[in-house]
């Protein structure tokens, strides 16, 4: 399986982290005078093709870290260095899906899909192959010229992380994508991105405030303290994979989530 042999190349790596933030810090100006400190000290790696979740307390950061990692936010204080190169050296090209899908309602499926192609003025004949091909490895084959209000709210995150790919993203970035969707629904898009991420082979930042999610996801998950937030505990996640729903019931899952929650609850945020 792809996801093995990544699991396993992260296991030894043999090149510097695909990102790596050192003390990195972000303070907001207050509105009425005086600052805010949303992030503190973070510190953390991320390897290549590997799948890493951050979970913390509403409110602690996490959303603002994942906008210094893709370029959106500049940090006030720390460096984030990509590849080893120096921080203000050329990012690598990210994909970024937010927790709305963000799809153009006058748009078809396959048009919302190829807007990128058309920002970046590539060639639009191998950028619509490309789409099609997103398209059907999200599921959505049958669905290229259906509007977003003619999809579920599943069907539209799909279409949405299609989008995310088809500039080849080299990093992932995704920001509660799943939260607006119901259980059922939720769980099943964990295991489709599961999927997708071992067929795509690409780099994952996940942001979640579902534990279980992230332990079923993830490589590894980064635990955030309260704001100011800091990395409280970085855990590996050793299941093996494909993992599937049944897995979400084994002792060693249960031990794995128990203990994320401890390091929450020991805060007093849970």
């Amino acid at each position: 399986m792809v996801a093995a042999t990544i699991a396993r190349s992260i296991a030894t790596p043999a090149r510097a982290p695909f990102i790596a933030l050192d003390g990195v810090a972000k303070t907001y100006e207050a509105r009425f005078g005086g600052q805010v400190q949303a992030v503190e000290t973070v510190s953390f790696e991320i390897g290549h093709g590997e799948f890493v979740s951050i979970v913390g307390p509403s409110g602690c950061g996490k959303t603002t870290l994942l906008k210094m990692i893709g370029g959106l936010l500049e940090p006030s204080a720390g460096k984030i260095t990509y590849q080893g190169l120096a921080p203000g050296r050329k990012k690598p090209q990210l994909g970024i899906v937010f927790q709305d899908a963000v799809l153009l309602p006058w748009r078809t499926v396959l048009q919302n899909v190829c807007l990128p192609i058309e920002v970046m003025r590539k060639d639009r004949a191998e950028g619509e192959a490309l789409a099609r091909r997103l398209i059907e490895l999200v599921g959505l084959k049958g669905f290229e010229d259906k509007y977003p209000t003619e999809l579920s709210g599943g069907m539209q995150q799909r279409a949405s992380i299609a989008r995310a790919l088809v500039s080849d993203p080299a990093i992932l970035l995704m920001d509660e994508p799943f939260g607006a969707l119901d259980a059922l629904t939720r769980e099943y898009m964990a295991q489709e991105l599961q999927r997708i991420w071992s067929s795509a082979a690409k780099t994952v930042l996940f942001i979640t405030h579902s534990i279980t999610e992230a332990v079923f996801l993830s490589d590894r998950v980064v635990v955030m303290t309260a704001r100011p937030s800091r990395v409280a505990e970085i855990i590996p996640i050793d299941l093996p994979r494909p993992r599937d729903l049944q897995m979400t019931t084994s002792e060693v899952f249960g031990r794995q989530v128990a203990h994320i929650r401890s390091l929450l609850s020991a805060t007093g945020e849970l």
